[in-house]
């Protein structure tokens, strides 16, 4: 493995206009309503969290992507190619779970044409591995909790909130990595 490049986790989520219905307070005797349409309408994300191996010093840095629909083929080369453009030349070792589209043929024709991404495989039913899987927990009890939206677009600006808050706090997507239990260390010196 690469120790100059970043250890990037990526993962997807959906999200709909049916919202995350979460315990809430109010005063007693008011049970609180949460009224919306029943429309199913969805979105999808996609979130890639990168730590640097080498130097943990430069923090975490988060890139988002959010489109009306499902990920299939065509959108997570989309997504990959959002990616080489946030990343900016460095190299990537991405670390991704087992959904067939991320190992599709044409995934892994695409990545062979490119010399800054390597692709890692999460072990099979372990979600709890992959930070991003916190972020999402952090969003949809957050942001998105109790959320009743008329639009997709209500549903994506409580998510873009939800995205900055994060981006702003450097420490959280540090506890997302500490929570999976993985670390990163720099290489020792050599004398």
């Amino acid at each position: 493995m690469n120790t100059r490049a970043r250890i990037v986790f990526l993962d997807e989520s959906d999200v709909s206009l049916l919202p995350q219905v979460r315990r809430t307070y109010a005063p007693r005797g008011r049970t609180p309503l949460l009224r919306h349409r029943l429309n199913r309408k969805r979105a999808s994300m996609a979130a890639a969290l990168g730590y640097h191996a080498a130097d943990p010093e430069r923090g975490p840095r988060l890139c988002f992507h959010l489109k009306p629909g499902s990920y299939d083929t065509a959108a997570l080369i989309e997504v990959l190619e959002q990616l080489k453009t946030f990343y900016r030349g460095e190299r990537v070792v991405l670390i991704w779970d087992g959904l067939s589209a991320h190992w599709s043929r044409d995934i892994r024709a695409w990545v062979a044409e490119q010399d800054w991404l390597t692709l890692e495989r999460l072990p099979a039913y372990a979600p709890e591995l992959n930070p991003v899987e916190l972020l999402w927990s952090s969003l949809k009890k957050r942001e998105l909790a109790n959320l009743a939206g008329n639009h997709l677009a209500d549903v994506a600006d409580a998510t873009e909130q939800g995205i900055h808050r994060i981006n702003q706090n450097p420490q959280l997507p540090w506890s997302f990595l500490a929570h999976t239990g993985l670390t990163l260390h720099p290489p020792t010196p050599r004398n």
